[in-house]
């Protein structure tokens, strides 16, 4: 028992580490995305052997962030718990687990690719992402905190393309990372209606 609460101890340090240099790794390829893993490990500043650890290739590297951030991005949704309290509750919880994970969103946006892993029914781990957030939607339009004169399916497709184009325009220097998680729900729930 003592040797497993050793290694439990040691393991979580060295996830954290993982987490942190695959961020890092996530930006850098958004910032230069035809780096080789030689300049990949200059800029994150690691020796090519610590990246060669994570992955072989460079198209493994993007595998493995690609896998890395729909799991980061998916957790961060359980997290919000969207079943739970009110709608504007679980909104707010949302959009900062999902601004936590932004190093992983961005690497999103630049490097998404469809995915062809599908469980029973068919879905992707996208398709079970947005169809959550659908019905998320769909709750708070039933408490009156959505519009019901826009479908639950559009109004995912805008808050989601608010999260990444605010995680993009933060990344590039055009807004400041203070407050973008209360300018995005306001944008969402208000609009920029005067």
């Amino acid at each position: 028992m003592q040797t497993s609460q050793i290694s439990d101890h040691t393991a979580a340090p060295e996830q954290a580490d993982d987490e942190r240099l695959l961020a890092a790794l996530a930006l850098a390829l958004v910032d230069n995305p035809r780096a080789t893993l030689q300049e990949l490990a200059q800029a994150v500043g690691v020796s090519r052997a610590t990246l060669y650890r994570f992955s072989r290739t460079r198209e493994e590297l993007i595998d493995r962030l690609m896998q890395h951030a729909t799991g980061c991005l998916q957790r961060a949704m359980e997290d919000a718990r969207l079943d739970e309290g009110s709608a504007l509750e679980a909104l707010s919880r949302f959009v900062t687990g999902q601004l936590e994970q932004r190093e992983m969103a961005a690497f999103l946006v630049y490097h998404w690719q469809p995915e062809t892993i599908q469980d029973e029914r068919g879905r992707t781990s996208c398709d079970a992402f947005l169809e959550a957030l659908d019905a998320f939607i769909l709750r708070g339009q039933h408490e009156g905190v959505f519009r019901i004169d826009i479908a639950a399916q559009t109004q995912t497709e805008a808050l989601m393309a608010l999260l990444t184009g605010m995680v993009d325009a933060e990344r590039r220097g055009r807004v400041a990372r203070a407050g973008v998680a209360a300018m995005v729900e306001a944008l969402f729930l208000k609009g920029s209606a005067a």
